[in-house]
Parts: C-alpha cells; sequence; structure tokens
C-alpha cells in the first residue's frame, strides 16, 4: 500500500527533484501546498510558470534576462568582463555594488571526470568577444577549487596571445568554497585585489 495518495506522492516527488531537497523537506513543502488557499496555490503556480516562459539568457554573457540582450550588457563597461561558471555568482557579485563592468557566464567548468570539456561550456563565446578588440582585461571569478582552477588556467592559456589582461580573484576566497556562500567582505577584497595570471 502507498503511504502518500497519488497527488501528494506526486508532488513530493516534484518537490525532492530541487537541489538540497529531501524527502522530508518535499513533504513539507507539499503539505504547504496542499494547506493554500486555491488562490495562493494558482500564484505559485502562475510564478513558476512565468519565469519558465520568461526567463533566457542574454545572448551576449549568458546570464538571466527577459531580454535578448540584458541590462548589464546594455549598460555597463564592455572592456572589462567578470567570467564566472552561473548566473547565481553574478548575483553574488553585484551586491557587492563595485564591479562596474560586464559579465561572461560559462554555464559550467571544466571538468573531465565528469565528461565536460570545452566544447560544453561557453569558452569559445568569450573568445569571440575578446575578440572583437574592446577588452581590456578579463576577471577570472571561477569558484577556488580544482574544476575552477583549471578553467581559469585554461582560458587564461587561451587568452594569453589575444593581447588581454587576465586576472584572477585574490585567494581571501577560502579553496573548495563557493561564491554563492561567501561573504560580501571577502568577495569585495577579492574582487579588488585580483591579480594577473
Amino acid at each position: 500500500m502507498e503511504v502518500f495518495i497519488e497527488p501528494i506522492g506526486r508532488l513530493i516527488n516534484e518537490f525532492s527533484k530541487l537541489p538540497g531537497v529531501g524527502k522530508k523537506t518535499a513533504q513539507r513543502y507539499a503539505y504547504k501546498i496542499i494547506n493554500m488557499s486555491e488562490q495562493e496555490a494558482r500564484g505559485f503556480a502562475e510564478a513558476i510558470l512565468s519565469a519558465k516562459q520568461r526567463v533566457r539568457f542574454c545572448k551576449v554573457c549568458g546570464n538571466f534576462s527577459e531580454e535578448e540582450v540584458c541590462e548589464i550588457c546594455k549598460r555597463r563597461d564592455p572592456s572589462v568582463i567578470c567570467v564566472v561558471k552561473e548566473p547565481k555568482d553574478v548575483i553574488a557579485l553585484e551586491k557587492l555594488h563595485e564591479f562596474k563592468g560586464v559579465y561572461h557566464v560559462l554555464h559550467g567548468v571544466l571538468d573531465p571526470m565528469n565528461g565536460v570539456s570545452a566544447n560544453d561550456i561557453r569558452i569559445h563565446e568569450l573568445l569571440g568577444r575578446v575578440q572583437e578588440g574592446s577588452v581590456k582585461e578579463v576577471i577570472m571569478a571561477t569558484n577556488p577549487d580544482v574544476e575552477g582552477e583549471a578553467t581559469a588556467m585554461y582560458i587564461a592559456k587561451l587568452l594569453k596571445p589575444l593581447d588581454v589582461k587576465v586576472t584572477r580573484l585574490s585567494r581571501g576566497i577560502p579553496i573548495g568554497s563557493e561564491l554563492e556562500y561567501t561573504d560580501e567582505v571577502t568577495l569585495a577584497r577579492a574582487l579588488i585585489e585580483r591579480k594577473e595570471i
């Protein structure tokens, strides 16, 4: 016999697909939805569908956007590009209000153990942006873990012949941590004290 009736079991199953959500948390989320008014549940469902329909990737940088080109790419200095792994890293850096350039989101890092190569992430698009000629500096802001370091070094090697300054965030960020969870003071110091690689 099933423990949950089908609609609740399905809801729990869907919530448990989210990162960091185990079965118990998924159950709590499912019960919360069941206890919502129909209007609240409809609003929740519509917010999910609206985000799915309206959010896309900026064709220039790869960050989340509602437009073909995001506001950051439209308004900021394109001569300095900060390279990050994921859109959530852009948000972490933007909270600092220190960086005035643009971003390039790789949507991953090199990870040969899991079959992720240079062709699987947005390295070629970055090279294309730099080859246009207006870029003076590329800041490598990938996570300070093995894959992030390998990706930064690989990209730096590709960029060196293009006569562009390549820097790396300062080592104020602990090895093995993620930008998303780094406190703002440490992240700001790492951005300001970046080093050429």
